[in-house]
C-alpha cells in the first residue's frame, strides 16, 4: 500500500492504483476523453494532467502509478491552463454544430430539431415535453411567432425550410386534445413566493418555470383573462381563443394563481407586493398604442392599433378606414376591419413593400382579402368633416422617398417637397408600435427611452428584489422574445430565491462549436414542403375563423421528415464540450493559424453506424475497444497529422468486414463522432 495526498486530503491505495483511481475514490473529479476502466490506460488526450508537489511535468493520471508520499494537486492554476489549452487543439480542427441553427436562432432556445425527430416519429407527447423545456404556450406561438428558426433552417439549402412553426403547433394540439394533457413535473417546496405583474406570454413563461422549481407563484394582470397581448391583441382567426386558454389552463394545473382585474397602482401596489412575496417580476408588457403626433389625431374614429384590436366585434367602422403602419399589428387590424364588414381598407406605409416589417405571408393574405396598400406616404393630418367636427372625415398624406440609410441600415423616408394627397376615411388606426405604461412603477428606474432600467443579465431593477422582464423593458419586439427573456430571466430569479445576490452574476453563454455548410454540403433528393390547405379568402374574410388548416398527421410526419439533424446528436452527452464549458475554452483560439481544418465526408455506410470524422478527436476508445474488448479489430487510426482520423478500412463502414453491431463503439465515443444509424 502507498499513501498519497490528493487537494489535501491524504488516501491509502494499493501499489500500481493510477491518480485517476485514487482520485475517484476521493469523489474527485479528473477530466479525460481517451479512459475507459475495461481498456489498458492510453493517455492519448491528456486532459487528465495533474500537479505533482516537487515534479517538473504534469503528470498524466490516467496513466501514473501512485507513490508514497506523492502530494498532487487536481486543479491549480497551471493544470487548469494546460487543460483549456489542451481543449483549445482539440477544438481547432473539431467541425460541426452543437446546437443546430433553427436552435440558436430561437429567442426561447427551443430544441426545434429534436421535436421534428419526434414528430417524424408520431411521438407527439414526447415532441410537446421537449418543447415544454422552452416555453409553456406552443400551440399558441407556433400560431403567430416569426419563427426565426425558419430564416436559418438549412433546408433551404436543398430547396425550402422546414415548416417548424406549424409542426409546432400541430403536436402541441394534439395534446391539448387529451383529456389529461401533458402538465411538467414541479420540484419540492422552496418556501419561496414570487409576484408577477403581468399575464402576458413573459410573465406567464417567468411562472412556468419558477414554478417548476419549487416556488409559489401568483400572477396578477389588470385584465379579465390572463393571456396579455396573444389574447387581447392577435385576432381571432390567428390565434383561436380556446388554444390559448387551453395552455393557460395548465399552468392552473401546475398551480400557479392568477388573479385578474388587478391594476398595478390601482388595486395593488409594488410595495404591498414586496412585502407580501420574496421576489417581484414586472411583465407589464408594452400595451398603450404609441401616438402619430400629427393634428387631428384626437377625432372620434381614430383609433389606437392595440385599442382597436382589443375593443372587440361591436365597432362602427363606417364604409372606409386607413390604418397607418407597417407591423404585422397593423395588418391584423385592416385584416380584422375587413371581417368587421369595412368595404375599403387601406395600409399605408412610410417605407416600400419591402421594407415591411410585417410577415410576408400576412401580407400577401391581406391583400387576397381586399386590403389596399399605399407604400410612400405618411399622414400629416387628420381632418374632421365640416357638419361634425368631431369625427374623422379624411387624412392628408405627406408623399415620401427613401433617402440616406439609418442607424439600422434601411434606407430612411424623406418628404417629397409639396407632394401630398387626401384620403377620405371614416375610421383611422395607428399601428406605428406600443408604449410602456409606467403606472406603478414610478419608483423604478427608468431608461431614456421610457422603459424600466434593467441589467441585461440579471433583469435586476436596482430595487431589491424586484426583476423586469419583456415588453416593458423595451428589450424585445415579439413574443417569442419576451418568452426568452422570460426564461433566462427565471433562472436568475431562481438562483436570487435560492440564496444568490440579485446584482450582477456571471452568466457566459455556453461554449458551442458551429460550422458553416454551403448547398455543396448536402445530397438530399428533392422534398417539396408540405402546405397545409387554407380557406378561400372570399370566405375567410367574412368571419373570424382560422384562415389556415392544421397539418394532417401524414403531413406533419413527411415535414418533420425533411429536417436535416444538423445539431449533434449527442450533445448531451458529449464531454468535449462539458469540459470546454468548464475551463472557458475558445473554439476560435487558433482561429488566426495558417491552417484550414480537415473536411471528411459523412460516412453513412454501415447499417448500424453513422460516423462522421469532423468530430473525432482521436481519442482512440472505439479502436481499442473493438480490438480489446470485441476482438474484432474493425476500426483503426488512419492518416497523419491534421488529417489523422479514427476510421475503418477505407473510410466507409461497408468495408469493416464483420461488424457485430454491438455498439460499444458508439457508447464509448465521447464527442459524437459515432451514432448509431
Amino acid at each position: 500500500m502507498v499513501r498519497v495526498t490528493i487537494n489535501g486530503t491524504e488516501i491509502l491505495v494499493g501499489e500500481g492504483t493510477t491518480l485517476l483511481a485514487a482520485a475517484r475514490e476521493l469523489q474527485i473529479e479528473i477530466p479525460t476523453l481517451c479512459h475507459d476502466d475495461r481498456l489498458s490506460p492510453y493517455a492519448a488526450c491528456g486532459l487528465c494532467v495533474v500537479e505533482a508537489e516537487g515534479a517538473p511535468k504534469l503528470l498524466r493520471a490516467c496513466a501514473t502509478a501512485c507513490a508514497d508520499g506523492m502530494v498532487i494537486h487536481t486543479h491549480s492554476r497551471r493544470v487548469t491552463e494546460a487543460r483549456k489549452t489542451l481543449l483549445e487543439f482539440l477544438l481547432s480542427n473539431h467541425t460541426g454544430d452543437c446546437r443546430p441553427p433553427c436552435m440558436l436562432a430561437c429567442p426561447a432556445n427551443t430544441d426545434c430539431q429534436g421535436y421534428a425527430a419526434r414528430i417524424a416519429k408520431g411521438e407527439y407527447a414526447e415532441a410537446v415535453k421537449l418543447m415544454k423545456e422552452a416555453h409553456p404556450l406552443p400551440a399558441s406561438i407556433g400560431r403567430v411567432c416569426p419563427h426565426p428558426c425558419e430564416t436559418e433552417c438549412r433546408r433551404q439549402l436543398c430547396e425550402e425550410p422546414v415548416s417548424l412553426a406549424a409542426l409546432k403547433y400541430f403536436a402541441a394540439d394534439m395534446d391539448l386534445k387529451n383529456k389529461e394533457p401533458y402538465v411538467p413535473e414541479i420540484s419540492a417546496p422552496t418556501g419561496k413566493s414570487a409576484a408577477i405583474v403581468g399575464g402576458g406570454p413573459a410573465g406567464l413563461t417567468a411562472a412556468y418555470f419558477l414554478r417548476r422549481a419549487g416556488h409559489e407563484v401568483t400572477v396578477y394582470d389588470s385584465m379579465p383573462e390572463m393571456g396579455g397581448l396573444l389574447r387581447y391583441g392577435i385576432p381571432e382567426y390567428r390565434l383561436p381563443k380556446a388554444v390559448l386558454h387551453g395552455e393557460i389552463s395548465v399552468l392552473l394545473k401546475m398551480g400557479i394563481l392568477f388573479k385578474n382585474n388587478t391594476a398595478l397602482g390601482k388595486d395593488i401596489t409594488l410595495g404591498v407586493l414586496r412585502g407580501e412575496n420574496d421576489a417581484v417580476i414586472i411583465a407589464t408588457g408594452a400595451g398603450k398604442s404609441k401616438r402619430l403626433h400629427c393634428p387631428g389625431e384626437g377625432l372620434e374614429g381614430v383609433w389606437g392599433g392595440i385599442d382597436f384590436l382589443k375593443s372587440g366585434k361591436d365597432i362602427s367602422l363606417g364604409s372606409r378606414v386607413a390604418v397607418a403602419g407597417g407591423s404585422n399589428t397593423a395588418i391584423d387590424a385592416a385584416r380584422t376591419a375587413v371581417r368587421l364588414g369595412a368595404p375599403e381598407v387601406y395600409v399605408l406605409y412610410r417605407r416600400t413593400r419591402e421594407e415591411m416589417p410585417a410577415e410576408p405571408e400576412e401580407i400577401r393574405e391581406a391583400e387576397a382579402e381586399g386590403v389596399i396598400f399605399k407604400f410612400l406616404v405618411n399622414p400629416l393630418e387628420i381632418r374632421s368633416d365640416g357638419q361634425n367636427e368631431k369625427r374623422v372625415q379624411e387624412a392628408l398624406l405627406q408623399k415620401m422617398t427613401l433617402g440616406e440609410p439609418d442607424a439600422s441600415g434601411r434606407r430612411s423616408p424623406v418628404p417629397v417637397p409639396g407632394a401630398v394627397e387626401t384620403l377620405q376615411i371614416d375610421t383611422f388606426i395607428t399601428a406605428i408600435g406600443q408604449d410602456v405604461d409606467l403606472t406603478g412603477l414610478e419608483d423604478l428606474n427608468v431608461t431614456r427611452r421610457g422603459a424600466l432600467d434593467v441589467d441585461s443579465e440579471t433583469f435586476f431593477t436596482g430595487t431589491p428584489g424586484v426583476f423586469a422582464i419583456g415588453d416593458v423593458t423595451g428589450k424585445s419586439a415579439y413574443a417569442i422574445e419576451a418568452i426568452g427573456h422570460a426564461r433566462k430571466a427565471a433562472a436568475a430569479v431562481h438562483r436570487f430565491l435560492s440564496g444568490g445576490s440579485s446584482a450582477k452574476m456571471e452568466l457566459l453563454p455556453p461554449i458551442l462549436v458551429k460550422d458553416q455548410k454551403t448547398a455543396e454540403d448536402f445530397h438530399e433528393p428533392y422534398t417539396p414542403r408540405e402546405r397545409s390547405r387554407q380557406r378561400e379568402a372570399s370566405e375567410a374574410r367574412g368571419d373570424f375563423l382560422p384562415t389556415h388548416y392544421k397539418f394532417t398527421g401524414e403531413q406533419a410526419k413527411r415535414e418533420a421528415s425533411r429536417c436535416l439533424s444538423c445539431g449533434c446528436g449527442d450533445f448531451a452527452d458529449c464531454k468535449l464540450i462539458k469540459y470546454a464549458n468548464e475551463y472557458a475554452a475558445d473554439p476560435n483560439a487558433f482561429s488566426g493559424v495558417d491552417f484550414e481544418k480537415s473536411k471528411h465526408e459523412m460516412d453513412e455506410s454501415g447499417a448500424a453506424f453513422v460516423r462522421d470524422a469532423n468530430k473525432c478527436v482521436l481519442c482512440g476508445l472505439c479502436v481499442r475497444y473493438c480490438e480489446e474488448v470485441e476482438g474484432r479489430g474493425l476500426l483503426g487510426i488512419a492518416f497523419r497529422g491534421f488529417s489523422t482520423v479514427a476510421s475503418p478500412a477505407f473510410g466507409r463502414f461497408e468495408n469493416a468486414g464483420e461488424c457485430g453491431a454491438c455498439g460499444r463503439c458508439v457508447e464509448v465515443c465521447p464527442t459524437g463522432a459515432l451514432q448509431k444509424g
